[in-house]
């Protein structure tokens, strides 16, 4: 299973919403785009499938922009990728019209496997989480000079 452009660029963009979310004011794109290096124009067409998912909302006018729609700690990696990905990326591939080996079961249930395993992890993970491990991380990169 491999992070997409499309994911990983999502995945800072509700970072972003995460951090800003207890002020309960709406980011514009180019405040995503700015603080997290993404193009605009890319930004703003995974805003709007994150937004037809249920992710985000939007709100119009001069002080509008984008915000979660639930609580940092209610949104998952794996409610992320379903969204951009869609349900059929998580399934197996559609059944052949070849018959099936016995080989091909033995690859077709460790392949099943391991995909329960990726969804579990997705599952378990939440913005919040992200959020957290983030800054921990800024904390360990601080240099303390004498």
């Amino acid at each position: 299973m491999e992070l997409s452009c499309k994911s990983e660029y999502a995945i800072l963009a509700l970072l972003e919403l995460a951090t800003h979310y207890q002020k309960g004011e709406p980011l514009q794109i180019r405040q995503i785009a700015a603080q997290q290096d993404i193009p605009d124009r890319y930004l703003e067409q995974l805003l709007a499938t994150l937004r037809r998912g249920g992710l985000v909302k939007s709100q119009r006018g001069s002080k509008g922009g984008y915000f979660l729609t639930r609580e940092p700690w209610k949104i998952t990696l794996f409610d992320i990728f379903v969204c951009l990905e869609g349900l059929d990326k998580l399934k197996n591939c559609e059944e052949d019209s070849q018959p099936k080996t016995s080989d091909s079961t033995v690859i077709e249930d460790i392949w099943e496997e391991a995909r329960q395993a990726a969804n579990s992890v997705l599952q378990k993970y939440t913005l919040l989480d992200l959020c957290e491990k983030r800054d921990s991380q800024k904390n360990l990169d601080i240099m303390y000079y004498i």
